[in-house]
This record gives structure tokens, sequence and C-alpha cells, in this order.
């Protein structure tokens, strides 16, 4: 992250037609690592993940002139990856014919066998946890464990309560503990 970025700058940029391009480019240096993090946490391959980046970026550049700045660029493109992921993964449960009584693990034989993750057994053992979750739960556990998102910023994203939100978390990690306990 680029400590000198200022949003309201940018947006100022994104408002010209002649500057507006190096608005975006400034988005996409400035969100590129935290998006594809969030993204690689939720379809695991690196591949999926990258691809999965360049459509949000192509999603948000292609409606750059419809954001009206109601909410910050961060929860806007959130929204946009988080809605990629949903349909990216929901696209794939529907073309998976490998293990259908176990997606999950089907999820979990491509992280291992991705060459890009470089985790140790307790990561793998949470990466099992987390895919055991259901997708809106495993999304809400990532922002808040990896990003320390606020929930307030979440109930943007998600348009759900931050009680609500709070609860899923909540369940999140107690299912992941007795998941990991199980491990043992």
């Amino acid at each position: 992250m680029d400590p000198s970025y200022n949003e309201r700058e940018v947006l100022a940029l994104l408002q010209e037609e002649s500057t507006q391009r190096r608005g975006f480019e400034m988005i996409v240096a400035q969100y590129s690592e935290q998006l594809y993090w969030q993204i690689r946490r939720m379809v695991l391959s690196h591949d999926d993940a990258n691809d999965l980046l360049q459509n949000t970026f192509i999603k948000a550049w292609t409606n750059i002139d419809y954001f009206r700045a109601e909410a910050k660029i961060s929860t806007w493109l959130y929204r946009i990856a988080l809605n990629e992921c949903l349909t990216f993964l929901n696209k794939q449960r529907a073309a998976a014919t490998v293990s259908l009584d176990d997606p999950e693990a089907a999820m979990i034989d491509r992280l291992e066998g991705d060459p890009y993750f470089s985790g140790d057994k307790i990561q793998l053992a949470l990466q099992r946890a987390l895919q055991t979750l259901p997708e809106k739960q495993r999304m809400v556990f990532n922002l808040k464990y990896y990003q320390e998102m606020k929930y307030e910023e979440m109930s943007d994203i998600f348009g759900t309560s931050v009680g609500a939100l709070k609860a899923s978390y909540h369940h999140a990690v107690k299912k992941i503990e007795k998941f990991l306990e199980g491990e043992d």
C-alpha cells in the first residue's frame, strides 16, 4: 500500500476524462495486493485468483463512471471482487464432475497441488477448515481475520447488519475450532 495514496485526490482524477486513467492506475497499484489475497483465500488457486483479480479491475474500469463515491473505493472493489468469487465458485461447483459428494476436498486437492502454495501443515489445516464454511461465512472470516476489516465496512460490502456479521464471524470461528480439534 502506498502511504501517499489519497482517496480524495484519486476521486478528483476519476472525475476528469483526461486524468481518469491515471486515477485508476493509482487504484490498481493501491489495492491489487490486498484484493489478490482476499480472492486467493476464497478460490485457493493462484491462477484463478489472478484471473478474478483481473476481472475485478476490468469490471471496475468499465463501471467507473457509475461510481458515485457513496462508499470508499476499497469497499466498492471488495464488493466487485466478492461477487466475482461467488460467481466463479458457483460455476465451478456446477461444472464439477470430480467428487460431487465433496467439492471441498477437490478444492483442497487443487491447493495442495498448487506450486504457489507454500503453507505448512497448520496453514493447510486452516485452509481445510475454511473450506467447510459456507461461502459468505468464509468471506466474513477472511475479511475480519486476515484483513482486520471493521464490521461497519463489511456491512457496506455485504449489505448486512453489523450484528449479523459479528454472529457470522463467531460461528465461523467456532466451526474452525471444532474442525481443527478433530484434526489432531
